[in-house]
Formats: C-alpha cells, sequence, structure tokens
C-alpha cells in the first residue's frame, strides 16, 4: 500500500541507518513530499545552522502519489541553503521518485559527513552505504553508467552530484537521468558536503492502491480532459520552449540582466520552433501523460556531437536573453556543460548576468575576471561555466553566489537582482504584478515555482477568476487588484501539489481546465483510503507554507525582506510592449498587506499565534513520533 513506504534515517558519520514506518498522523498533517520534509527540516533548523555543516539534513521525499499512475512523479529535495542561507528547497521530476517508492521508501534524512566519499544504495526495503571513491570527479551522466555497470542492473535510477557540488559551489544541484535536476537552493552543495556522490535507488516491490478498478477509471477521465486541453497539446509538441514567444512577445523577459524586458523579432532564433532542427524526439517524466522534454543532438558544427534533454525554457532565458545571448547552439551547449557538472542553470545565469553588468558599469574590471564579460560573449560564458565548477580563478569568485557581495563591494548590491539573498530568474516582473508580489513572498527566495499564478496571463473573466480565487481578482495583467489573493491561493495550492507529487504543468498552474482540490481529493481516496476533503487539502496546503514562514521567522526574516530589486521600484521598463511598467511602492504595500491578511500573518508577516494553533503547528512542533531525529 501506498502508506507502507518507509522512512530511512541515515548517519554518515556513523555509518548506520535505522529505518521506521511514517505514522498516519504526520501523513493526514503533512501528507508527504514537500510538506513531510517540511516538517523534517524544522526539527533542526535554526539560525546558527551551518548549511554546510554535518548537522544540516539532507531530505529526500517523494509524494504521497508519487509512483502511483498519475499526472506526473514527482519528489522534493531539502536542506537549509548554502545559496541564500536560509530554506533551501528544490522539485525534481524523471524516474528517481518513483523508484525510490517501488524500493519501499517516501523519505530519507540523511545526516553526519562521511569520512570518505559514499554512495547510497536504496533497494527493496534495505539501505548500503557503498564506497564512492572511483565516482569522486565523475560527472554526472558519466557517474549514473558507472553505478549501473558496477550493480549489473541498467534500470536503476540515479541522483548524483558532478565536479560542481563536490567542489561546494554554492548554487550546485542534485540531478538524475539526462536533464533532471533539483536546482535550485544549492542542494548539491549539501550532499558535496557529506561526501556523497550518488543516491542510487532500484526497487520491485509492488504499489498496491486501495481501489484499482475505479482508479483507473478515474483517472483516465481526467486524463483524457486534461490532454484535450490547448495548454497539454502546446506543451507535448514544443515543451517548455514555448514560453519563451509569450514572455518576450509580452515584455517580462530577462534581457542583460533585466536592463531591458524584450527582443523583439530577435527573438525567433530562440523560439520553441527553433529548437526543432536538434530535436530528437520528446519523452516524459515517469507516469506523465505530456511528453514535455526535447530530446536533442547536435550533428554538426562548433559543438558537433553534443547530445542530451532540454533546454527548457528557464535556461534558455538564463544562459540566453538574460546574458544577451541569442545563439541557441551556444544556449544548448552551455546547458549541457551545467548538467554535466551538476550547476542550477538558472543561478548560473544570473550570477554570471551579475557580473557582465559590474563589467559594462565598471565596477569590476579585466584584472579580477581574467576575461572581458562583454553581453552576448558566448564563448566567455561556457569558460565561466567551466571556472566555477572548477573553483578556479574568478568562478572561485563567482561560485559563491550572493555571498561575493562582499568580495564585489558596495556599489555592487543593486546590480545582483535577488530577494532574500536568492537571484531573480529568467523573467522580469515589472509588468505582471501578481508575478512580482509571487518572487518578493517566495519562502526560498526569487521563486516562480512556489506561488506563480501563470493563469493571470490568460485574460480570464473575472467572473471565472472569483469562482477560482474565492473572491475578486482584476483580470488585467499589470493591475495590483486581488493579486494579492491570487499569489495566497496558488502558494497553498502549489504546497499540496509538491506533497502529493504532481507536476505543476498538469495542474491548474497553466490551465483552469486541470486538476485542483476536487480531483486531488478524489485520487488520494482511490489510491489510499484515506478521506481528504478539498477543504482539509486547503488546510494542509496553509499549514505547509506557515511552517516554512515561521522557518524564515526564525532566521529575522519579515515584511522588510518581502521586497523586490531597487530597479523594479525605480526603473521603468525602457522600451517595448511593457514600456514605462514600474512598480508602485504604495500599490505593492497594498497587494502585500492582503496577502499577509489571508495568510493569518501580522502586518509584519509574521504568523500569528491564532494561525500556528489553527493549523496545529505548535502541536507539530513538540511531536517526536519518528525516531532518529534527534541525531547528527
Amino acid at each position: 500500500m501506498v502508506l507502507e513506504r518507509k522512512i530511512a534515517f541515515i548517519h554518515l558519520n556513523k555509518d548506520s541507518v535505522e529505518i521506521a514506518p511514517i505514522p498516519l498522523d504526520l501523513r493526514k498533517k503533512f501528507l508527504g513530499g514537500r510538506g513531510i520534509n517540511m516538517y523534517l527540516l524544522s526539527k533542526s533548523y535554526s539560525p546558527d545552522l551551518d548549511p554546510l555543516s554535518p548537522e544540516n539534513p539532507l531530505i529526500f521525499g517523494a509524494g504521497l502519489l508519487t509512483g502511483t499512475l498519475g499526472f506526473g512523479s514527482r519528489m522534493n529535495i531539502t536542506a537549509k541553503s548554502p545559496e541564500s542561507g536560509h530554506l533551501g528547497d528544490s522539485n525534481v521530476g524523471g524516474d528517481f521518485g518513483a523508484e525510490l517508492v517501488k524500493a519501499g521508501f517516501s523519505h530519507l534524512v540523511i545526516k553526519g559527513k562521511s569520512q570518505r566519499p559514499v554512495y547510497l544504495l536504496i533497494k527493496n526495503g534495505k539501505v548500503e552505504i557503498r564506497d564512492a571513491q572511483k565516482l569522486w570527479g565523475q560527472d554526472t551522466v558519466e557517474t549514473q553508467r558507472i553505478i549501473r555497470q558496477e550493480l549489473g542492473d541498467g534500470k536503476v535510477q540515479v541522483a548524483s552530484i558532478g565536479l560542481a557540488g563536490e567542489n561546494l559551489v554554492r548554487f550546485s544541484a542534485i540531478r538524475s537521468g539526462m536533464k533532471n535536476s533539483a536546482g535550485r537552493t544549492g542542494m548539491g552543495a549539501v550532499m558535496g558536503s557529506k561526501n556523497l556522490k550518488a543516491v542510487a535507488a532500484r526497487g520491485t516491490l509492488d504499489i498496491t492502491i486501495s481501489d484499482p478498478k475505479y482508479y483507473f477509471k478515474y483517472y483516465l477521465k481526467n486524463m483524457k480532459k486534461l490532454m484535450e486541453t490547448k495548454w497539454v497539446q502546446a506543451l507535448g509538441k514544443y515543451g517548455t520552449p514555448l514560453l519563451f514567444q509569450y514572455a518576450n512577445a509580452m515584455g517580462f523577459l530577462s534581457i542583460r540582466n533585466n536592463q531591458s524586458t524584450t527582443i523583439g523579432d530577435q527573438g525567433v532564433a530562440l523560439e520553441a520552433e527553433a529548437l526543432e532542427p536538434f530535436s530528437t524526439g520528446m519523452l516524459s517524466c515517469f507516469g506523465c501523460p505530456a511528453h514535455c522534454r526535447h530530446r536533442f543532438f547536435i550533428e554538426e558544427g562548433k559543438y558537433k556531437g553534443t547530445k542530451g534533454e532540454g533546454p527548457e525554457y528557464a535556461s534558455i532565458g538564463s544562459l540566453g536573453t538574460k546574458l544577451g545571448n541569442i545563439d541557441l547552439e551556444n544556449i544548448i551547449y552551455a546547458t549541457e556543460l551545467c548538467n554535466r557538472y551538476g550547476l542550477d542553470t538558472i543561478s548560473t545565469g544570473s550570477y554570471l548576468a551579475w557580473a557582465m553588468e559590474l563589467f559594462q558599469r565598471g565596477i569590476i574590471g579585466q584584472e579580477m575576471t581574467e576575461i572581458p564579460l562583454n553581453w552576448g560573449d558566448g564563448e566567455a560564458i561556457l569558460q565561466l561555466i567551466h571556472r566555477i565548477a572548477e573553483r578556479k580563478g574568478f568562478g572561485n569568485v563567482l561560485a559563491e553566489g550572493a555571498f561575493a557581495k562582499k568580495i564585489f563591494g558596495e556599489a555592487s548590491r543593486d546590480y545582483l537582482l535577488d530577494i532574500k539573498n536568492f537571484p531573480i530568474e529568467m523573467t522580469d516582473e515589472r509588468l505582471p504584478k501578481s508575478f512580482a508580489l509571487g518572487m518578493a513572498t517566495s519562502t526560498r527566495g526569487a521563486c516562480h515555482m512556489r506561488s506563480r499564478p501563470s493563469l493571470d496571463i490568460l485574460g480570464l473573466p473575472e467572473e471565472a477568476l472569483k469562482k477560482i480565487y474565492g473572491g475578486p481578482v482584476s483580470d488585467r495583467f499589470s493591475s495590483y487588484s486581488g493579486k494579492g489573493r491570487m499569489v495566497w491561493w496558488h502558494e497553498i495550492f502549489n504546497a499540496v501539489s509538491d506533497a502529493l507529487g504532481f507536476c505543476r504543468f498538469l495542474t491548474v498552474f497553466s490551465s483552469p481546465h486541470a486538476p485542483q482540490y476536487k480531483e486531488f481529493s478524489k485520487l488520494i481516496a482511490l489510491s489510499t483510503g484515506l478521506a481528504f476533503p478539498p477543504k482539509d487539502l486547503k488546510t494542509i496546503g496553509e499549514r505547509i507554507y506557515t511552517l516554512e514562514r515561521m522557518m524564515l521567522v526564525k532566521d529575522g526574516i519579515s515584511r522588510q525582506d518581502d521586497t523586490l530589486p531597487k530597479r523594479y521600484f525605480e526603473e521603468p521598463i525602457p522600451e517595448g510592449p511593457a514600456q514605462g511598467e514600474i512598480i508602485s511602492p504604495k500599490e505593492f504595500d497594498g497587494m502585500l498587506d492582503e496577502y499577509y491578511r489571508l495568510h493569518g500573518w501580522n502586518k509584519n508577516g509574521i504568523p500569528q499565534t491564532r494561525t500556528i494553533k489553527r493549523l496545529g503547528l505548535d502541536e507539530a512542533h513538540r511531536t517526536e513520533s519518528l525516531r532518529g531525529n534527534n541525531e547528527n
């Protein structure tokens, strides 16, 4: 049964493992995935916890429905972030989460530091700590090949770090498959700090569900409805790069570190159709009906022989337009370099853009950078990616991410577009006000995946928006009215989605016809036999998000930190379809007030005592129902 999956507490410093059941009351409060991960992290979280210390737990968590036939099969990897210094969490797709479940586990809590490089083998209810000396120094793809060869099993799924994680680059990723990345917040550096090269999973255990006949029937009904939407049909044909055209045409794309927001007709070179000559097919994650991932091969030219999966819209924006780069082949190659090294493409692009603007403005010079950092210089981009992963020269400075502010000096601060010490992504939010608020309030810093209300792009009638969000919301993309409600709603919904293991793209994130709470409730009942009415799921989402906020409050985060870069408030967009757009401080404060009120937090963004009690979080913090959670 789904509910029989276990949790393993792995103590690398002791070479020991404890395996325990997951209490039903914990499932009822947090479901799984991101929800239980946050509960587990909260036990160790403090402002004094060094993200790169053995005491920082690295937590793998599959969603409650991960591994069942559904709409995605995702998992979260969680720890205190070495990139921001605050809450760290990254969501990843592919096949690893489902394989972990088939091996009998929902969660892994990895503590301590091994004295030697090791990897974990998770197989049919057992956990083995194995030597990884020969894997150290290998890239993320080669590591997977060697482990499969060693185990004599080509079906083993592997999550590993590359050279960047080994070298504790603060924005390094954990990678699985050809491109699946737990990329954001530096979970690869946490893994590297523990001398943990990889986690391999192989399972042949049955995944039984409560009511298979009706589950399958209900699944097919919802899949048919979903596959008939224009969004999923386009996603299956073009993948996420289809979003590039919209962002460029509407004027909320990052160009040269957000100095502009569109490249106009030049955008054709980077649109989804431009990938077609390199695409060799489309693939999906485990159990997903949409095939949104390109597999590519470059047959000739400078990057001849390069193959892999992607690039996604986020990588095209981050290693492309954000750097003034419109050479698609260079972007594909740069993305593959990041994947092999285990670098997050979004953060890598953000820190390179920061350095390029500092170079443009004369704040840093070639005596520091070693090479000219000119916008659009693809070769310089590639050189810097190598140097960051290897921590060589100027790359060693950039490997510190936002913490390099101390090296670059006070004049550099306004040009790193960051929130809570975490860089803004491949977009510019001065036009879409709901996107701006979502960036400012995200519990992992600047993040579109925590709360972005992509429905805002569609211009749905206000009656339809009111039905979805439970209150008045403007249908104008550039309006502030009701957008605090929008962001609050999506934060709660996305927390539930992650706790279940659903893919964001196959929920109401992008289509009003996609599954919502009602469908979630039914799928849980048919899978597990547990009753979670939609209103209870909403409460669980609130509980997860407020617990995350409580951890940030421990770090001293409050209203003053729920803000945007200075550029957003002071520099109107200079040209293009969004020309003149800017964030009004007064209107932004109004959105923030609405947002806090709906969450039950005070004017400073601190969860109120009655909210904490209503959500049962005071009790959750006292509960010690799992073994092993006080040991390092």
